[in-house]
This record gives structure tokens, sequence and C-alpha cells, in this order.
């Protein structure tokens, strides 16, 4: 089995505060069966011979099939990957360790949960597995070029989830903090300029965003508020680059309905203290949410858990909001099988949880940092998840 390489998402933040997630595809070989053979009739054997001719026929017509249903196919299947307890080590090494702050022994699980993706760049899905995952419902059938961009590469895409996974892992630091009261400085950086957008030429990758609209820029919600309330007018930005303060006026564009300066958002942080993760094989920032309530646990006495085991996923902002994911359905499957009895879902996957909750296995809705720590310790308690907030569809 290929290392697991699950959950890509979109590396920076864009300014609407959308990520788009898609899994990033495990390698899978292509076998296509080939044959060559023949049969010979003669006179004095007609009927052993239509026999024989009969047979190959079928063998044929096996082969052929055996041959069509090899062909790859332009889809991609999600498949249940591994779980990971952030409250425990992975390859030797704790998952998350801290230095500069005390710490305090925890048990249960709280456990990260991870997609694979079969097919995609480099890699064939054919129509045995194809066929096969269709009637398995802790699979997901997708086009190609849903999940995978064209002329995306592997690398492109292992790097792509590299950054998102350090990404996330600051801001489940941030968001952890932020919960306990322990004060961080933050910065709001442009990650990002595309071209044509109405920040091109005017602002840069590496800017320190200071103010826009005239408000203080420290968070993205503050960005986004500051640009809506102008409806469309031009806005004053005041960044710091190299040194200096520059101010631009940037006139937004308008987006399904929102008005956006046209750039990626990245956070930086300082932190009073060093919060280290280690995973390997792991990409992107959904497993933000349950690194933040691992790094709550360790930093604070008691046992957060209760000795319970516990999954989830989500992506985590340094304010604690808990952002939607990619293949919820196997990540419930891949928690149930894995032992755990309760499930943390974002908000924003109610839909896709609804319908698709293995047996054993209870859900709670979270939206925030504060909902999920707060269902963890009342499941400690006791309490029945089935009073807790429940996904329901729209």
């Amino acid at each position: 089995m290929s290392d697991p390489q699950p959950a890509r998402e979109v590396r920076e933040v864009r300014e609407d505060g959308v990520r788009a997630s898609a899994d990033e595809a495990a390698p899978a070989s292509r076998r296509p069966s080939r044959t060559n053979g023949g049969g010979r009739i003669t006179r004095g054997d007609t009927q052993i011979g239509r026999g024989f001719a009969a047979l190959m026929a079928g063998v044929a017509t096996l082969v052929l099939g055996a041959t069509v249903m090899s062909v790859p196919v332009p889809f991609v299947v999600g498949v249940p990957g591994p779980t990971y307890n952030a409250l425990g080590s992975a390859d030797g090494k704790d998952v998350i360790s801290v230095a500069g702050h005390d710490t305090y022994p925890a048990s249960g699980a709280l456990d990260l949960t991870t997609v694979y993706m079969r097919g995609g760049p480099a890699s064939d899905v054919g129509l045995v597995e194809l066929a096969r995952s269709w009637f398995d419902s802790s699979r997901e059938i997708l086009p190609e070029d849903v999940v995978y961009p064209k002329g995306v590469t592997r690398q492109q895409i292992s790097d792509e989830n590299a950054a998102q996974m350090d990404d996330s892992q600051h801001t489940a630091v941030a968001a952890a903090l932020r919960e306990l009261g322990i004060p961080f400085e933050q910065q709001l950086n442009v990650g990002s300029v595309p071209d044509g957008s109405p920040s091109s030429g005017k602002l840069r990758a590496g800017d320190r965003l200071l103010k826009v609209a005239g408000r203080a820029a420290d968070t993205l919600p503050a960005v986004q508020e500051a640009v809506a309330a102008g409806q469309g007018a031009p806005v004053e930005v005041v960044v710091l680059r190299d040194g200096a303060q520059v101010t631009q006026t940037v006139t937004p564009t308008n987006n399904s309905g929102r008005w956006l300066l046209g750039i990626g958002i990245r956070y930086s942080f300082t932190f009073p203290f060093t919060v280290d993760v280690q995973l390997s094989n792991v990409g992107g920032p959904s497993a933000g949410m349950m690194f933040a309530l691992a790094i709550y646990d360790k930093l604070t006495p008691g046992d957060l858990t209760g000795g319970k085991h516990i999954a989830g996923t989500g992506a985590i902002g340094p304010d604690g909001r808990v952002g939607s994911i990619g293949g919820i359905a196997q990540k419930l499957h891949g928690a149930r099988d894995a032992g755990a009895t309760l499930f943390l879902a974002p908000a924003g996957n109610c839909d896709e949880v609804v319908g698709h909750i293995p047996d054993g296995l209870a859900v709670v809705k979270v939206s925030t940092l504060n909902d999920a720590r707060t269902a963890v310790e009342g499941y400690a308690r006791g309490e029945d998840p089935a009073g807790m907030p429940q996904c329901t569809a729209r």
C-alpha cells in the first residue's frame, strides 16, 4: 500500500475565505491484460473443433472483458485513509511536543482522519475499481478534473500539501492559545496577487496588511467586512513593505455577490513558546481543529477526553472558526473503523454527513474550537451526544 497522501486543499486562504478541497492521489498500478491465441479446426474433428472454437471464443470474450475493465477512466476514487492520534506518537515521535511551557499527560485519543484518492496525475483507476466503488458507501467517485486541475503534477500536489499542513499547524497553535487566553502576536500578509486582479501592480506578495478602508487589518474577517462595507467603492489599503508604509487605492471586484481585493492572504504569528507538530505523509489543513484540541489538552491539567476515543476533521482559523473540508464521508468510515465512538464534524459539511454516518459512531456538529472543546468535555463526563448539536440536511 502506498503512503497516505490525503486531503489536498487550497494552499492559501483566498480573500473570500473559501478553501477548495480535494484529496491527493495515492499511487496506483495499471496492469492491462494482453493475450494472444487461436484454434485450428480440422475436417476429421468437426465436433471437437467446434467445441474448441466455442471455448476459445469464450476465452477471447473474457480476455476482452478483462482488458476493457483494466482500461483507465477519467475518475478518481476517495477511500477511507488511516487515522492518527494527535495526543499520541507516530514514527517514534510525539505528534505534538511543547517547549517553554508546562504540559500535562493526556489519555484517550483525538484522531485526525485522512482520505486516500486513487487515480489522478500519474496513476489510473480502472472500471473494476470504479464498479466496486459504486456499490460501496465508504467510497466516493469524482471526475478527475474536478479534483485535479489540468496539468498539475504529483510533485506540485505534494509541495502544496506540505505547505498547507505547515500553515494549519501554526493556525492550530493560535486557535488553542486564544482559547486558553494566552497572548501572542498575529499579522496578516499578502500571500499572492493573481494576474488580472484589481490589486495587481499595487499590492505584492509579502506585504504586511496594516489597514483596509481605515480599519485595522489583523484578521481575514476584518478585511472582508471592511471591503464589503464600501459596496464596490475604491478602498485605501495600507501595507508595510520593506520597512516603509505604502498606501494604495484598490477598486474591489465582485465575485458571486462578494466584493474582493483579489488577493491571497496568509497569517504569520509570534508565539511565547514553541509547539512542534511531527506527522509525515499527511498534508492539507483539514487536521487543524484536531491539532488545536490536542494542543489545548496538553497545555491544561486534567484529561480532556476522559480516556475516550474521539475523532474529527476541520480546518481551523486563528480565531477558532472551524472550516469545512473534503472527503467527510470517507473520514467518518475511517474513524469508525479505527475505533472512535464520537466524531466532530464541521457545520459546513453537514449536508454530506447526513445519510453517511456508519453504525456505532455518533456525530456532533461544530462551528468553532470552543464548540469542539465543549462537546469533548461533555462526552468525557458521560453526556449523550444525541443531546449535542446535530447535523441536519438543508
